[in-house]
């Protein structure tokens, strides 16, 4: 058995000629030098360094094609018929309406969301339905690193941002629709914190938090962008930022007149922050007026794992998110989609040791979020279980942009007159297919007829995601989600048996 993907992808639009394919490599097992060339090796003898990335960029979102040796499918929910933990045995009471969902969290800014669930850094596509419906669920949200050079008005004077104006747009998507829940949380890379974009958002858009990004399971930093020529990189090298090979190097200039310059290439540095650095910075931050703040970590090696958790107690970070295995990417190394990380199941395992290792230490610890691949409420189920009170919450990002989109496109058609053919059973217009419409005018009156079906989407689909976990739960006799634990799971395999056993690591 083989769990290496195939030499071909739906990232870059390539195809094995073959149905032989040899397992290790994941080529055609017969290779023949009269292919017209359609597998991700003939593209990478036409583009060279640029087949690292997908070439299928733009309005997608891209993730992981490895089938894992295990995740959640390797558990079953349990389910019982006796008793009531969390709500009085009776019919009234005991019942899946009354399952509790609420989350708390947040060391001197408390927030609370509906559910446990979280939306994922994000700022590359459909942002505004994507924020707005985290608004109208109730949970929080994360925009994405490097948002600034989606600005076309941004100005940046000496390394710094001077004028960002999209941001406060991107916030007011969802500040707009905020009724006491859930937070939009700008997320900042190395670059973000290096330009002064947390002071920034902070002092010129009254940002309440941000989330400083360690690392994300899809890939270690922004991409490699490859520039146009000498005169491009000169100027990005001019604004800060690393740029390969020199453009102002020795023979750079004579090479670029003789017309033999080589390619030029900038790429986002790599987070060097520590505990030195992290603490008193997160200090400042808080006293520039964030509410909250949070960090963002991968599914690396445990004691990278562990490292990270320690400085969030120290600096008394409110969140973690830490991202497995199997999640996605708008722009990724193909293969580092595939081939990075813990799975999410067995970080979580990890996660929940050094936390229990921190417990009885007496360590201040902050509520953490697992995300890497989730889209249905089975998942959430199971990861909240896992983490037997030490998850406070999922992240859905890709699954949840889906649902903003769909919502968007379903929308459009039926406004005009072209009701999808599996819709046509529901009616004829938004009210009547939308069917969590009615819910949203409860919320926020008449005008929630007037709101994007995109964003109505993320608010129906995020909805059923919190109506499944009451089913889970109730049927397992727990009408709060704070009483979840790895009872309420049954290991199907062997392998799932070993980590729930704590011989994973072994």
């Amino acid at each position: 058995m083989t769990y290496s993907p195939k030499a071909s992808s739906a990232f870059n639009d390539t195809w094995n000629r073959s149905t032989f394919i040899s397992p290790q490599s994941g080529m055609c097992s017969f290779c023949t030098e009269e292919c017209s060339g359609t597998c991700e090796i003939a593209l990478a003898a036409v583009l060279g360094m640029k087949a690292v990335y997908p070439t299928n960029t733009g309005v997608n979102q891209v993730a992981s094609e490895k089938d894992y040796p295990i995740d959640f499918s390797h558990f079953n929910i349990n389910g019982r018929v006796f008793g009531a933990t969390g709500a009085n045995p009776t019919f009234e009471e005991a019942n899946i309406y009354n399952v509790k969902l609420e989350r708390v969290f947040g060391k001197y800014n408390e927030v609370k969301m509906t559910m446990p669930v979280i939306l994922p850094a994000l700022i590359k596509m459909n942002w505004e339905d994507y924020f707005a419906g985290a608004a109208m669920a109730g949970v929080c949200c994360v925009i994405g690193e490097d948002a600034k050079n989606k600005d076309p008005e941004l100005i940046m004077e000496n390394g710094k941002v001077v004028n960002f104006p999209m941001l406060g747009k991107i916030l007011d998507s969802f500040r707009n629709y905020y009724r006491g829940y859930g937070q939009i949380i700008l997320q900042c890379n190395v670059e973000d914190d290096m330009n002064g974009v947390p002071e920034y958002a902070i002092k010129v858009h009254k940002a309440d938090a941000i989330e400083l990004k360690f690392g994300q399971s899809a890939k270690g930093t922004q991409p490699v962008v490859r520039l146009k020529n000498r005169e491009e990189a000169l100027k990005k090298q001019a604004a800060g930022s690393l740029v390969y090979p020199d453009p102002s190097g020795p023979g750079m200039e004579e090479a670029h007149k003789e017309g033999v310059c080589p390619n030029f290439y900038y790429y986002s540095r790599l987070p060097f922050w520590d505990e030195e650095y992290l603490v008193p910075r997160i200090a400042e931050l808080r006293e520039m007026g964030a509410k909250n703040i949070y960090l963002k970590m991968a599914g690396y090696d445990p004691q990278d794992l562990e490292k990270v958790l320690r400085i969030g107690s120290k600096a008394e970070v409110d969140m973690i998110t830490f991202d497995g295995a199997g999640g996605g990417s708008g722009y990724s190394p193909t293969k580092m989609m595939n081939e990075w990380g813990l799975p999410p199941v067995v970080m979580e395992e990890a996660i929940c040791r050094i936390v229990d290792k921190m417990k009885e230490e007496g360590c201040w610890i902050p509520a953490i979020t697992i995300t890497g691949g989730f889209a249905s409420e089975d998942q959430v189920f199971k990861s909240l279980a896992y983490g037997e009170g030490k998850v406070t919450a999922v992240g859905i990002c890709r699954a949840a942009m889906t649902a903003s989109m769909m919502g968007k496109n379903i929308g459009e058609q039926i406004k005009k007159g072209e009701v999808p053919k599996n819709f046509k059973k529901y009616g004829d217009t938004v009210e009547e297919i939308f069917g969590d419409l009615a819910d949203l005018r409860a919320l926020y009156g008449k005008k929630a007829n007037e709101f994007s079906t995109g964003a109505i989407g993320v608010f129906s689909y995020l909805r059923k995601i919190a109506f499944g976990v009451q089913h889970f739960a109730a049927l397992n006799r727990k009408f709060d989600i704070a009483y979840l634990d790895r009872k309420d799971l049954i290991p199907i395999t062997r392998d799932a048996k070993d980590l729930i056993q704590g011989k994973w690591f072994e």
